[in-house]
Order: structure tokens, then sequence, then C-alpha cells
């Protein structure tokens, strides 16, 4: 019982072992996974996994596409083969199982599913049972089970490291051996031989590489991986449980997310699939056209460097005043929205018995007041939520808060849920909590609100279901870096590979100001300051963050890259990548055709070439190239950089020169007849 890709390259199977499903995927005839046990164990009954027998299958084939409300191509094609193979137990109470396997041309899923029946009306499921025999000790990209956090620098070591990894990795420990870092002041623990997916994998000839991840995670728990005990290349679907030990409470009919293996002959063929979003469902919002990307500023990065405070306590950062001047930056350089934190009483008392209301401003902050006065300038205001995991006191105050930003005409959220979820015991990416975020998905679309989570579950893909779920955080971002061991320059040459593959990414790129010695003497952040604009094309959100305090863009011919840059593309392409290493992408512009090309490196300064094939034929473009100088070095001289403008066409090359840390941006403007009698070939 196969199924095989539209290619044909690519298989997954299913047979019964004495009773028991195992499934398999190859590739081009070559084993990647080896027949691999499935089923359960529940709580309210004997174990679902044994005794079957096939009642019936199906296939069919679909060729589709759709149009994305948002992202990083204007229409992504969804063509799969599906065979779906319905299980009854051959004996005993005669429980019924399906099982449902896609092949795409980029990777292969399956979920379970549980129809209706009457000998098994309600699930309580003690473990999820699915195994994944991986063939070969592949290179692994992984960061460790942490069921509150994926906020860790990711490691690079062979599969099988991951079953020998420390019993109780500390942060400390963790980073040190990561990077070479320093210690952390953090005290986070993971869980021995666990990792937090995706999990990013490179075959020991680098001719294949893998990621596993789970799709349209509804109303379950989140899945996390464990390696075998014995054989060093198998991992374990592990589920992220309630307070009382079960991992998933649910009623039938129901069913898993998808189980996704992502295969691919590169690594940027990773980053360019869709094939998480090709196995959630269609969006849900009639008309979405409320649903905007923007870029943005805010008041954010300035408590974090201990310049202003969040509360009223210090200096605080969200004022009327201070808003309207952010306001009238963002109108200036044509910049969309400005995100406040910290506008709203109760962060006096954050992480200590939080006591947020999420209506009422501090004195000094008149939300009407702003809102109209963003409207004139043309910004909207970026409101914020900010509950320090107090969940039950925010879904207390939820319909409230939002008619309230809805009223006033606040478009966007940005949700955070920093510290312990309360109550005791719950998890940030447990079943109740992926509820709970769903819960505030819809609710924010009942009042045409777009939103922006941090600490949130892991993206599966379902902002194909609800657009104006847009971006979330659930990584190391740029905060770490005030206050925190910074996140090694490796770091976000990584994150495509990684964190990315699970979609859109609030990392807040854009900072200039990258030794705020007054405010943070001990901290700064490893790149170049042409690294951060490249970031902001290399690391996608479609609500892109320039993340610096207003005023150190001031007088930088840089700050034109953010000007322009957008946060809608209508194509993508990985140029070049090695993981960890470096990275070329390059966008278009929706509805235009102007492109943007981010080229970032490591720790090491390296020279690449960038083939500009992409561009059309006979068109010549103009080039605006923001990159180190000669003298550049993300530890002695991060700020140094250059522009350079000339005249290219898509048979051009352009030289990229990075310093360590370092990065290049380039617009490509099609030119016109006035352009070509001012600019010359690109030197």
């Amino acid at each position: 019982m196969i199924v095989t890709s539209p290619d044909s390259t690519l298989t997954i199977g299913v047979e019964l072992r004495d009773g028991r499903p195992h499934y398999h995927v190859e590739a081009d005839g070559e084993s990647l996974v080896a027949p691999s046990p499935l089923g359960f164990e529940l709580n309210n009954g004997p174990p679902l996994r044994d005794g079957f027998e096939v009642v019936e299958t199906t296939q069919r084939t679909v060729e589709a596409s759709w149009t994305p409300v948002w992202g990083t191509q204007d229409t992504v094609r969804n063509h799969f083969a599906e065979r779906t193979i319905r299980l009854r137990e051959a004996n005993g109470p005669e429980r019924r199982l399906t099982l449902v396997l896609r092949a795409y041309d980029d990777g292969v899923a399956f979920r379970y599913r549980w129809p209706e029946q009457p000998n098994l009306d309600t699930l309580r499921i003690a473990s999820e049972d699915t195994q994944f025999r991986l063939t070969a000790d592949h290179t692994a990209w992984w960061i460790p089970d942490d069921h509150d956090n994926y906020e860790w620098v990711y490691r690079e070591t062979p599969l099988s490291a991951i079953r020998d990894s420390a019993a109780a990795i500390s942060y400390n420990s963790y980073l040190e051996e990561a990077d070479g870092g320093a210690p952390d002041t953090s005290e986070k623990e993971a869980a021995p031989g666990t990792v937090n997916p995706p999990l990013t994998l490179r075959s020991p000839d680098e001719s294949r590489y893998l990621a596993l991840h789970e799709a349209a995670l509804t109303d379950y728990s989140s899945m996390t991986l464990r390696a075998d005990s014995e054989t060093a290349t198998t991992l374990h679907t592990t589920l992220v449980p309630w307070p009382d030990g079960v991992k998933v409470k649910a009623s039938v009919p129901h069913q898993t997310p998808w189980r996704v293996i992502q295969v691919a002959d590169r690594p940027g063929a990773l980053v360019e699939s869709h094939l998480l979003q090709n196995l959630n469902e269609p969006s849900k919002i009639e008309d979405p056209s409320w649903i905007e990307p923007m870029t943005y500023v805010g008041i954010w990065w300035g408590m974090h460097i201990d310049k202003y405070s969040w509360g009223r306590k210090g200096t605080h950062g969200a004022t009327t005043e201070r808003t309207k001047r952010y306001m009238d930056f963002a109108a200036q350089h044509d910049i969309d929205g400005v995100l406040v934190e910290g506008w709203n009483t109760g962060w006096e008392t954050w992480l200590g018995g939080d006591e947020f209301d999420f209506t009422e401003s501090y004195p000094d902050f008149d939300l009407q007041e702003i809102v109209d006065y963003g409207e004139e300038k043309g910004v909207a205001l970026i409101g914020h939520h900010e509950t320090g995991g107090d969940v039950p006191a925010y879904e207390q105050q939820m319909d409230e808060a939002f008619a309230l930003y809805d009223s006033v005409g606040v478009p966007a959220i940005k949700t955070g849920y920093a510290g312990p979820i309360r109550p005791e015991g719950v998890h940030h990416h447990g079943q109740q909590m992926v509820n709970h975020y769903r819960r505030v998905v819809k609710t924010a679309a009942e009042h045409e609100i777009v939103l922006d989570v941090h600490e949130p579950v892991m993206g599966t893909g379902i902002e194909r279901t609800w657009p104006n779920m847009m971006t979330r955080e659930g990584v190391r971002g740029m905060e770490y870096n005030a206050w925190a061991e910074p996140n090694p320059p490796s770091h976000t040459v990584t994150l495509p590979f990684t964190r990315m593959l699970a979609g859109p990414l609030d990392y807040t790129p854009g900072v200039f100001n990258l030794t705020p010695e007054e405010t943070m003497p001990d901290h700064r952040v490893l790149t170049t300051l042409s690294k951060q604009l490249a970031n902001m094309v290399v690391l996608y959100s479609p609500l892109q963050m320039a993340a610096d305090l207003v005023e150190n863009y001031e007088g930088h011919d840089a700050v034109e890259f953010i000007e322009r840059v957008p946060a809608d593309w209508a194509e993508s392409h990985v140029l070049q990548a090695r993981i960890g290493e470096y990275t070329t992408i390059a966008r278009r512009k929706k509805n235009s055709n102007e492109w943007y090309v981010g080229t970032t490196t490591n720790a090491e300064a390296r020279t690449l070439n960038v083939p500009l094939g992409f561009l059309d034929a006979g068109q010549a473009y103009v080039a605006h190239v923001f990159e180190d100088t000669p003298d550049t070095d993300y530890e002695d001289t991060p700020h140094a950089y250059r522009v350079r403008r000339g005249l290219v066409t898509h048979e051009d090359v352009i030289e990229a020169n990075l310093a360590r840390g370092g990065g290049q941006a380039v617009i490509l403007k099609p030119a016109t007849e006035q352009d070509r009698q001012r600019h010359e070939g690109l030197e």
C-alpha cells in the first residue's frame, strides 16, 4: 500500500506486520525511513496499534494552486498523490483507525484519523508511538526539547549525538558547547536526548536534505522527538503533556496533525517549499482584504537596552509624546506602523503576580489620540498584549481587549506569554495552549486584527487557514543580544533552514547601533550593519520590524533600504547556501519587478558571487548595493558600510565581499532611460 509523488521520486507506504502498521519512505529507490511502527497507547482503553486488518483503501491525485493572502510567492502549487487506508481491529472491540498518506515532489506526510464509531467515543492518549527509523547518521541541526521555549541556539552534530546529550543540559553549558560562548545567566534546562522540531538533516554524502516537522496542529499536543536508547538514528514521537500526564484529550471523530518529512537535494529547496501550508485547510476568512503586511518600528528595543522602562518605574517608554515621535519618523521614511509595548497598566508586577489590564492605559498614554495622530500620518498603531503567562486572566479580558482595539482602529497586535503558563503545570506547547492560541486567532479575525505571537506554539502552516496569524517569535531573537550572551554570527544563517521552515519569523532585525555602550556596555549585536539590512530579506516576516531606536537611524544612508524593503513578495529564490555558513536569498516585490537580495555569512569573512539570472532578460536594472567595507568586522568595526550604485542585467554577477559576521543587501530596480544616462555598470 504505497503512494508515489507526482514526479515519481518519493514514495511512502504502509504495511501490516503481525497486525501492526508500519510506514516507510524512499527517494529514488533509496530508503530514507526504514519500516517504522505506528500506533497509540491510551489511558482509556487497550493500546490502539496491534491486531489490525485492512478494511478499505482509496486513492486520489490533486493538481491545484492557490493564492496566498501574503507570503513569499504569488501562487502556490498544491500537487500530490494520496492514499487513505482504513484499518479495523480484527478481534475484540473492533475499533477503527484511518491512515492518510500523501506524497509531494518536495516531501511526504501522513496523519491518523479516528472516524465516528460505536466502540470509541473519546480519546485519552498516553503516548503516540510513531517512530522515524532514519537509515543514516545524518548531520543534524537541532535545539533541545523544552516544553515552554524554543529560544535556543541551534547545534550542529551527528544525528546520533542527540541520544548522548546530557541528562539535563543547562543553558550555560549548552551555549558554551554550541558556539564557544561565555556562560549565560539563564537557568533553563532541557530534556535528555529529545529535540523540538523542525529537525533539519543532511545526508552523509551531502546529496540530500531532510526536515522533520508537523503540519496543521489543531486540538492536539505539540510533537517533540526523542532519540532511541539503543538505535541512535531512530526517533520517537513524544507529546507535550497536560498537568495530569495525559497527552491528548479529545472526542471522536478526531485527527492528528500531519507528520511531515521534507526532502530536497539542496538546502535552499527546503526554504522554497510550501509543503506545510499545502497540508493545511484553505482560508476560513472569506474577505481577507483587511489583512496587510507591513514594516514597522517600535518602542521596544529601548526597554531591552535599559534606556526606557515598560512600567512607570523609571523612564516610561510608552508615552503619547514618544509614540508620536516614532510615528513622525515612520511617516517620513514610508514605514507602515509603530509598535508600542508597556502602554497598559500592570507592568510593575510583571512576572511576579501580574495584574495586567488590557484596556486601561497609563496616564501618559492616550490610545485614541495616538491612533488618530497615526491615521493623519498614514501610520498604523500596533498594539500589545503581554500576558506574563496568566492565560486565565487574559481569557477573561480578551473579548473586551480586542473590542477596544477594534473600536479605536488598531489593525495589529503583538501578543506575549513570557513566563510560566498559569495555571501551574500547563505548558506553552501542550494541547491546552494550542487551543488557546487558536481561540486568540479566531477572536482577532472577528475584529479584523492581525497577530504577531511571541512565546508561541511552533508554526505548522496554519497561516494558510488563518492568514491573520501573520508571524511569530519562537526563536532566540534580537532581544537576547541586549541582556544575555549574544547570538553567534552563525545563528541567523542557520535559522532559514531550521526554525523558519515552520513559517514566518519575528526575529526583529534592523539594529544600527550595534554597540550601545551607554546602556548595555557588556552586550552587543554580533553582526555588521550591512548584515542587519540583509537579514530583513533573509529572515522573512510579513510584519517586519526595524528594531532600533529611531534616533539611531538618523543621518544613515542605509536607512534608504529600510524605507524601501517590502514585507510581501511575489516570488523568492535561494540562490546559494550552506547551513550555518552563508546564504543568498532573492525576493521580488509584490506587484512589481523590483528585486531585493540579501546575502549573509557567519563569523568567517568570504567572497560570494551573486548571479542575477533571475532578472528579466533584456531589461537593465539599477543596483543599489549596501555592503561591508574592506575594513568592516563584526567585532571591531561593525558600523562601517558603503553604498554602490550602477547598472546590471541578468547576465551579470554581483560580488559580495562579506566581512566576518557581515552581509550585503541589494535593491534591483528596473532602469529608466534617465537611469541609463545617469549610471554606468556596477563597479
